[in-house]
């Protein structure tokens, strides 16, 4: 799978609305044949901070993503809101889900 993490720094006037700013391009993305999660956290450090924890199927489905029409509309529409260009770290890793934290494990 095609595993992505990015940093959005979003302007102050505009943090607390960046959910719904957001909400179009998050539920398409996630309607995609091959997106496997698209989970937004707000970082409990900075509140004009989102992370975006991503996943796709492979190098297709996450290709797919970026010729998509939404992910173009999200490349006009999302940057007036930014106080930054996003900050990302994108990797293949083998499987299709989240694996176990061993040493926390629930019993």
């Amino acid at each position: 799978m095609i595993f992505i993490t990015a940093k959005f720094r979003v302007k102050p006037e505009d943090a607390d609305r960046w959910p719904e700013i957001t909400r179009s391009f998050t539920s398409a993305t996630r309607a995609e044949p091959g997106c496997l999660w698209f989970d937004w956290s707000r970082s409990l450090d900075d509140p004009h901070e989102y992370v975006l924890v991503e996943a796709f199927a492979d190098g297709e489905a996450g290709g797919a993503h970026v010729q998509s029409d939404h992910f173009k509309t999200a490349q006009q529409e999302l940057p007036p809101h930014l106080a930054e260009t996003p900050r990302i770290v994108n990797f293949s890793v083998p499987g299709t889900d989240w694996s176990e934290l061993g040493e926390l494990a629930v019993r």
